[in-house]
This record gives C-alpha cells, sequence and structure tokens, in this order.
C-alpha cells in the first residue's frame, strides 16, 4: 500500500535528515530508502505505517 505523498513529502531519514523514497520490489517488501550520500538506510513499512527506527532499519547491501 504506497503512502500518502504528503506524507512522504515530511518524513526524513531519522539518521542523516534526508529525503526517503519509497520502493517496493513486491507487495511484502515495502520500505522506504533513504538518498542521503553516505546513509542509504531501508526503514521497512508494516501494516501501512513507516518504522522510522534506525535499530530496525536495513544497512545498504
Amino acid at each position: 500500500m504506497p503512502l500518502e505523498a504528503g506524507l512522504l513529502e515530511i518524513l526524513a531519514c531519522p539518521a542523516c535528515h534526508a529525503p526517503l523514497r519509497e520502493t517496493s520490489a513486491d507487495s511484502a517488501a515495502d520500505e522506504l530508502v533513504c538518498t542521503g550520500a553516505g546513509c542509504g538506510l531501508a526503514y521497512p513499512i508494516r501494516d501501512g505505517i513507516p518504522v522510522l527506527l534506525v535499530d530496525e532499519a536495513r544497512r545498504p547491501a
């Protein structure tokens, strides 16, 4: 389920404060990915709610 555009505009990475972009390879892998040059953390979206906790984020490959 995609996030509302207005919500996505105000969300930022908790680690580096860069904007986030939504990605979805399939419906089970929805996440928000940091667009910061040195960061790139991927935050999960569970039941339509972004989990913006650094401890829950996936490190880039």
